[in-house]
């Protein structure tokens, strides 16, 4: 069930309208470097009170086709969700994801593919027209088989890519206000990664006219690590296409920390034997939430993650600074599955996002704990790249 927030207090509206997505029948809108609010698979976790406190005008998760066998696709909270954020004004994007970790890619002509392509026409009609931003895969290069990530991959997104496009002439017209691009590309800083199939990847979104541009997703070890995929997809893409950056952290920098002593300083104000780990102390936050200040006294102390508390204002100006930024969206609220039995050998997708509801305990107004540094820093990327509206003034919430 999705977990609204309900205004109904006058004052409380006007003192958000200039931070609130109008209510007003949405219109065709460009994201132009806008930065989002990034859920994942978990858009039934939405909270627009969460969202009015970062300032944030857009959404973004994805939809994994199995989905679409389980129930009628209208009914699940992620197409419920991006409806929704998009009647109240929000800017949505959705990345629709084909899992193939565990099976082969379908051929094409085969059974397979056309069961597939079944799947989609189940949820095109409720996203072509309504959701902003429609990303064709959601990380193609790590959702399928070691050994098929070659031309099989690309046949395979290539024909679910026309299949899209297809529908999208058909039922939405030339001006369909929802954009398609293709997503999304990891590790681009590996050159191991820089194969045939990622060359062909780009050939085939530069020579689709129908295209916007392509998705990266830069979780990285180090913030030098980021640039490399400005510099393999910018020279690949047309003049007239733009980028997609729907994921992005340090995550594996955060993860080769876990096993480090924390340290003296926070030890000793905090009651720690001094040989206790980085993962120990999450670990214990995951099990009885901390205060504000003392998740934000073990981050600020940790000098691997003091060092790096700029990253995402950093990497966003990074990214509009070459002009070709269309949407970025940041891991915003932590999840369950991110805390669960955490170990030293965990990834701490956790430390990366905005709230922290697993971590930290609420603030004394009722507004979900926070992760120390983001939340300001994701406000101020706000001014100038705005909310959504295209040229629709913002207007308070109505509900």
């Amino acid at each position: 069930m999705l977990r609204l927030v309900t205004l109904t207090a006058l004052g409380a509206a006007v003192a958000l309208t200039a931070a609130t997505p109008a209510t007003a029948s949405p219109g065709p809108r460009a994201a132009d470097g806008a930065l989002g609010a990034n859920y994942n698979q978990n858009l039934d976790s939405v909270d627009y009170h969460e969202l009015r406190a970062a300032h944030a005008g857009w959404i973004r998760g994805f939809f994994a086709l199995p989905w679409a066998d389980e129930a009628d696709p209208a009914n699940h909270f992620a197409i419920r969700t991006v409806q929704d954020a998009h009647r109240r004004g929000y800017g949505t994007a959705l990345s629709l994801k084909f899992p193939f970790a565990d099976r082969a890619l379908p051929a094409a002509g085969s059974p397979e593919l056309a069961a597939e392509l079944a799947r989609l026409d189940k949820v095109l009609p409720l996203l072509v027209g309504t959701v902003d931003i429609l990303a064709i895969g959601n990380e193609p290069f790590i959702e399928s088989r070691p050994a098929e990530r070659d031309e099989r991959l690309n046949v395979f997104y290539e024909a679910v890519a026309d299949h899209v496009i297809a529908y999208r002439r058909e039922h939405c017209g030339e001006r369909c206000p929802t954009r398609l691009y293709m997503g999304a590309l990891n590790r681009l800083d590996l050159p191991d990664r820089l194969t045939p199939a990622a060359e062909r990847w780009m050939t085939f979104v530069r020579e689709t006219p129908e295209l916007e541009g392509v998705d990266i997703h830069p979780h990285v070890p180090s913030v030098q690590a980021v640039q490399p995929f400005l510099d393999y997809v910018l020279p690949r893409l047309r003049p007239d296409q733009k980028f997609l950056v729907t994921e992005f952290s340090l995550v594996w920098l955060w993860k080769a920390h876990l096993g480090d002593t924390i340290p003296v300083d926070f030890a000793q104000r905090y009651g720690y034997a001094p040989d206790t780990k980085v993962w120990e102390v999450i670990r214990a936050a995951t099990e009885n939430p901390f205060s504000q200040r003392k998740w934000n006294d073990f981050l600020a102390a940790s000098p691997w993650y003091e060092a790096n508390k700029d990253f995402l204002r950093e990497q966003v100006q990074r990214f509009r600074d070459t002009g070709r930024l269309a949407f970025a969206s940041y891991g915003f609220r932590q999840d369950a599955l991110m805390v669960r039995d955490f170990q030293v050998t965990s990834s701490p997708w956790l430390l990366n996002s905005v709230f922290a509801p697993y971590t930290v305990q609420p603030d004394a107004d009722g507004l979900t704990g926070q992760g120390y540094s983001w939340l300001d820093d994701f406000r101020a990327l706000q001014r100038g790249h705005g909310h959504g509206h295209g040229d629709r003034p913002a207007a308070a919430v109505a509900r």
